[in-house]
């Protein structure tokens, strides 16, 4: 195989199948791939416009049952500090989240052996009568997967329902690796990786706004990595054409302090920054019909995510206020809305605030730095 000939289809926007992505990934010089996905992204973002998010991290409850050996934030229904946030906890931290300019909540908590789909549903409405303005992005496949079997429902009557309820697009969460052999290991109790897709290709049937995610860096192989990015290429060819499907894509690398996986496994995080970066590059070469590619900053810095975006991403995400689970885990990096702006300009590009469908917004009177920027 030959890395020039590789390189030319890629910049022809060409699809790479397996062996070639794999070839690309481990053989292509860091260099040439961050120039290449930098072309890329041009082509795609026809400006130089970075964007970014204001919302707020919100755990519906630790509890979880899914026994994920990454995550230190889970908790077992009896241990003392198992909690479900109540609806005046909700009332206050929107409250407040609307204060700083933000209009949209994540509400994550996992797969907790008690809320059904009835408890969700009176969540979603209460919070959307509370709050007429607030968009919720909720739940991830393995909650709704979770949440089908619990109720024995087929997926697509649990999306419709909590559509109906509030609910207005379904985070990427619980990837991890798309592959059997690393979720059995990584975790064991969560969906299959077919039913992970499964229930995205039904959520982008009913046109539901969706993204995609990749963690990485523990106990998968290379292979593996650009398998996962195929399977995200591919379900993203099946949506109808109307449909938003994967809005963005964004990867991060396991965060390891204090987790099962390292304690008990001794599988620390085996990435570096150049490994983050050629991801971040090859994602953009390789997800030819995924338009936003996102850096997470909060588990690889400030300095790396600038980088990042000279290597096809486009996108920093969210200020990400009140996040707990990949912080629990060692990831300790923080932005707030001037500091997330200054380092997209720092970068090169301009900064624009978008929301969860990648719509441009006008930024808040209190974190305008400069008018050529909105």
């Amino acid at each position: 195989m030959n890395i020039s000939t590789l390189y030319k289809k890629t910049l022809n926007q060409e699809n790479l199948n397996l062996k070639e992505g794999l070839f690309l990934y481990e053989k292509g010089e860091l260099g040439d791939l961050m120039f290449i996905a930098n072309k890329l992204r041009k082509q795609i973002k026809q400006d130089k416009i970075v964007t970014w998010q204001i919302d707020r991290n919100i755990n519906i409850t630790n509890v979880c049952i899914s026994g994920c050996k990454f995550c230190n934030f889970h908790r077992k229904p009896t241990d003392n500090d198992a909690y479900i946030t109540n609806i005046n906890e909700y009332k206050d931290k929107i409250k407040e989240l609307f204060k700083l300019g933000g209009k949209q909540i994540l509400l994550q908590g996992g797969c907790h052996p008690k809320l059904g789909l009835g408890y969700y549903k009176e969540l979603f409405a209460e919070l959307k009568k509370i709050f007429p303005g607030l968009k919720i992005h909720a739940l991830g496949p393995p909650e709704i997967h979770h949440l089908a079997r619990m109720e024995k429902q087929p997926v697509k009557f649990i999306l419709e329902e909590l559509v109906k309820s509030g609910m207005d697009s379904l985070p990427g969460a619980g990837a991890e690796i798309l592959s059997n052999r690393v979720r059995k290991i990584v975790s064991p109790g969560k969906c299959t990786a077919n039913e992970w897709l499964e229930v995205m290709r039904i959520a982008h049937q009913l046109n539901i706004l969706t993204s995609a995610t990749m963690m990485y860096g523990h106990v998968e192989s290379n292979e593996e990595r650009i398998d996962h990015l195929l399977k995200l290429r591919d379900l993203q060819n099946e949506k109808p054409d109307s449909a938003f499907g994967f809005k963005a894509f964004i990867p991060w690398p396991y965060q390891d302090k204090n987790t099962v996986l390292n304690l008990k496994m001794g599988i620390k995080n085996t990435t570096t920054i150049t490994d983050y970066i050629r991801l971040i590059a090859v994602s953009r070469i390789l997800l030819t019909n995924i338009e936003n590619i996102q850096a997470s900053w909060l588990t690889v810095g400030k300095k790396t995510a600038k980088v990042c975006l000279h290597a096809g991403a486009n996108d920093l995400g969210s200020i990400m206020i009140e996040e707990k689970v990949v912080s629990s885990a060692g990831a300790k990096n923080q932005f707030n809305a001037i500091g997330i702006q200054k380092a997209i300009i720092e970068a090169g590009f301009i900064p624009r605030l978008r929301n969860q469908a990648y719509e441009l917004l006008p930024v808040p009177d209190i974190y305008i730095l400069d008018k050529n920027y909105l």
